[in-house]
């Protein structure tokens, strides 16, 4: 007697090394399988910050196994989904979401403007792209630069001061509330493939806009096609465009507000679980034979 209808993995959950313990999950009563894939782990890079020991653990060729494997994946983007189809394997989008119940504006009164990043050691050097230009407003604002995740000891930028914050769980919503500015920086130039950066899923702007944060970011990948550009944020393409997004920001905190409010709205209307869930759902029936 089989002890489950179906077996789904998700990223975050993957085993290290092969997918051994997934073929013998699936192998019981012939189990279905979805993944659940919000990122291009199938593509294989050298981490900036592991090394080659961090790529050996990451196993990169595990996520195609599992695709070929898979009865469907679920895909966080098209870039994502345009992949696992060449595969020859049914892919279903579904934008990451956000639990737009616990993440929610607050009211904040910081004294001096607080600029912040949330993100990984892998994706680290994507934000030091735009140091230069965050040296060049320090010379006309007076801001915090609040740096989560980051794993590096050290961080400096002349002329700037920085917060240098480890990611912790139960601080992460309180760390994005925190913010008057969000940075979202993308660059095919960084050390990392640049159909790895393209398959991201854009989740870092979906959690500004769900806690009301005007934001800045790069519109590569499938963060072309998040939020409204100039209404629930800015879009930035090169070190001007950063540079005259940021300043905007910086002077007018009614924009702020405004900006913030609609991204709110925009995440609420777009990116909330209530939205998806349907979807998820229905999508779990069709692999079971449910409808």
């Amino acid at each position: 007697m089989r002890k489950y209808d179906l077996l789904l993995v998700q990223r975050e959950a993957m085993f290290f090394g092969p997918a051994f313990f997934e073929r013998l999950f699936q192998q019981i009563g012939k189990t279905p399988l979805i993944l659940d894939l919000d990122d291009a782990t199938y593509v294989s890079y050298v981490s900036p910050t592991y090394g080659k020991l961090g790529s050996f653990f990451k196993f990169f060729g595990k996520t195609d196994n599992l695709i070929n494997r898979a009865d469907a994946v679920i895909c966080g983007n098209r870039f994502i989904a345009e992949y696992v189809e060449k595969k020859g394997t049914k892919a279903i989008v579904v934008p990451t979401v956000v639990d737009t119940d616990k993440f929610v504006p607050i009211e904040k009164n910081n004294e001096v403007t607080i600029v912040g990043w949330i993100g990984t050691p892998s994706t680290f050097p994507l934000l030091q792209s735009v140091f230069p230009v965050l040296q060049k407003l320090a010379q006309e604002y007076q801001f915090i630069l609040r740096i989560v995740g980051a794993g590096v000891e050290k961080i400096e930028i002349e002329g700037v001061k920085i917060e240098n914050l480890s990611w912790n769980l139960e601080r992460e919503i309180a760390d994005f509330q925190s913010l008057d500015i969000g940075v979202y920086p993308i660059t095919t130039a960084a050390s990392l493939p640049s159909n790895w950066i393209v398959g991201k899923s854009g989740f870092k702007a979906i959690q500004y806009m769900a806690v009301g944060i005007p934001f800045v970011m790069s519109p590569i990948g499938v963060c072309a096609e998040i939020g409204e550009p100039g209404v629930t944020h800015f879009n930035a393409e090169s070190a001007k465009g950063w540079y005259n997004a940021l300043d905007k920001l910086f002077s007018d905190v009614d924009l702020r507000k405004r900006m913030g409010a609609e991204a709110r709205k925009h995440c609420l209307e777009n990116y909330s679980l209530a939205i998806q869930t349907e979807k998820l759902a229905r999508t779990f029936k069709k692999v079971l034979n449910f409808v």
